[in-house]
């Protein structure tokens, strides 16, 4: 019985739930009786002034409730009667907007499965690319100017070896003189890129050099590395469910599509040969 507890197979059931009340609802909305009806029942009134205190920070008085209520008939009356004049057909912003509504109640299904951490693992080791922590490094550096000569390189081996403080070696730059732990794609964002190639290769707690930057050339002391990992699943859940919930609502829009385009026949003009 794995396969009822596959999520997919949720969506599509509860997808199928719900476009099968809807289109009870529109039949029933439209037998003559009630065709020139407008309701304004309980729940939307509530619903107009939970929108109002979203907003206004605030409870809607009564004459402000009133007129929320009559600008909600004005609304439905306009609506209705635009439909009956065709105004709505061949509308793309209304086509699109209708579009995005139908997107929107997928994404609400997805949202509403919460997924077994089984399926999450399994996720996770299928896109560990997109949550593996890249390798990061720290260091020192001193700048040594863009074309130092031997003399200076030299010069500046001699007073670290000398224990003189390390910061006041070499030139002044706007180039931080420490970096904290990074990933490649912010050191080399901050000393051009390729820096951070050699920088992994280097043994830590050593002042070597001289190494090229996309400015000059630096003495540099690696100070930590930190290796790339895939955190587990229990430090990044919520990461996972969030990517999870997005792609699962994807295949479900694909599939629930897929289900209601096939109920269609549908006729295209041939290609041009």
């Amino acid at each position: 019985m794995r396969i009822l507890k596959e999520p997919l197979l949720h969506f599509v059931l509860i997808g199928a739930a719900i476009f099968g009340w809807f289109s009870l609802v529109g039949q029933t909305g439209e037998t003559p009786d009630r065709s020139e009806t407008i309701v304004i029942d309980n729940g939307e009134v509530d619903l107009l002034a939970a929108r109002f205190e979203t907003t206004w920070k605030r409870a809607p008085r009564n004459d402000e409730l009133q007129a929320l209520i009559d600008a909600r008939i004005r609304e439905e009356v306009l609506v209705r009667e635009a439909r009956k004049l065709g105004l709505d057909r061949g509308d793309q912003i209304v086509r699109a907007r209708l579009a995005q509504k139908m997107n929107f109640l997928f994404d609400g299904i997805a949202s509403s499965v919460v997924p077994e951490d089984d399926a999450l693992n399994t996720y996770l080791a299928e896109n560990a690319a997109r949550f593996t922590v890249p390798a990061q490094i720290a260091f020192d550096q001193i700048f040594l100017g863009a074309q130092p000569v031997s003399d200076e390189i030299d010069r500046a081996f001699s007073e670290l070896q000398a224990g003189e403080d390390w910061p006041e070696i070499g030139l002044r730059s706007l180039m931080p003189s420490s970096l904290p732990l990074s990933a490649s794609s912010a050191i080399d964002g901050t000393f051009g890129q390729g820096f951070s190639n050699t920088l992994f290769m280097l043994e830590p707690r050593e002042w070597v050099g001289p190494i090229q930057s996309g400015y000059g050339q630096h003495l540099v002391r690696i100070t930590e590395t930190r290796p790339q990992v895939l955190p587990p699943l229990n430090e990044i859940r919520e990461e996972v469910l969030a990517a999870w919930r997005r792609d699962t609502a994807q295949e479900l829009a694909e599939a629930q599509y897929e289900s209601l385009a096939a109920q269609y026949r549908i006729q295209t003009p041939d290609p041009q040969e």
